[in-house]
């Protein structure tokens, strides 16, 4: 059984990407700082569901992380890099730490974990890397310059990283989604998700399940000769 790390595991995307990679097959290492009822009822009906409580915003304790993992459960086929704060705010009435919380959690948390999960799968020269970025990385969003800065670097991140790790057989890839029905949008009110959805093409929102499958998608080997390309999915609001 290959093994998938996923961070931000227990709720929203990360629990959606949990349900599908393990109904494919896979043992997910769910990591996020603390678990949920509706994580435990999964790990509950399915031992192929190990949970490790860990706050990545903790950077120097990843490479033990990765070491304990790959003790208990070997070789390391994929990591998704998924958890993240959406903290949003105007710029100029930001305060200092929450641009320095977003940047660290967002884009210095994923980048030094892939940096040790990326030595394994070197040794064993295979495996699959998917990065959660999303549509406002491009886009833009009103309140979200911060946010939208470290997802758009999570896209670069994607696209050169891909180019080291090919040659030994690794795929690099990115997820993009929409505005979907996650906690990140929880402070949406109900006639601005109205009007979100409006301006989609297929008007409607993308769930979560939708976004749990482009991530299995690109784990599998259907998508072997993917790599570097960043995957919309957000019912045609960017089209």
């Amino acid at each position: 059984m290959r093994n998938v790390i996923v961070t931000g595991a227990s709720r929203g995307l990360g629990l959606a990407m949990t349900r599908r990679l393990v109904a494919d097959g896979y043992r997910v290492l769910a990591i996020a700082r603390s678990s949920s009822d509706a994580l435990n009822a999964l790990a509950e009906t399915s031992s192929a569901v190990e949970f490790r409580p860990y706050d990545l915003s903790q950077i120097d304790g990843l490479g033990a992380l990765v070491r304990q993992l790959k003790s208990e459960f070997g070789a390391i086929w994929g990591l998704v890099n998924n958890a993240g704060i959406g903290t949003s705010g105007m710029l100029a009435n930001m305060p200092q730490e929450q641009i320095e919380a977003l940047i660290r959690l967002n884009v210095t948390s994923p980048i030094m974990l892939t940096k040790f999960v990326a030595r394994s799968m070197l040794t064993q020269n295979q495996g699959r890397i998917v990065n959660v970025s999303s549509i406002v990385a491009s886009n833009g969003y009103n309140g979200l310059s911060v946010y939208s800065a470290t997802k758009a670097s999570l896209v670069g991140f994607t696209k050169s990283l891909a180019r080291e790790m090919g040659r030994m057989n690794v795929t690099v890839n990115a997820v993009a989604p929409g505005f979907i029905d996650t906690d990140l949008t929880g402070e949406m009110d109900e006639a601005e998700r109205e009007r979100v959805a409006r301006r989609a093409a297929l008007k409607r929102m993308a769930t979560a399940e939708d976004v749990a499958a482009a991530v299995a998608y690109l784990m599998g080997e259907d998508a072997r000769n993917i790599t570097g390309t960043v995957i919309t999915i957000d019912a045609g609001a960017t089209a």
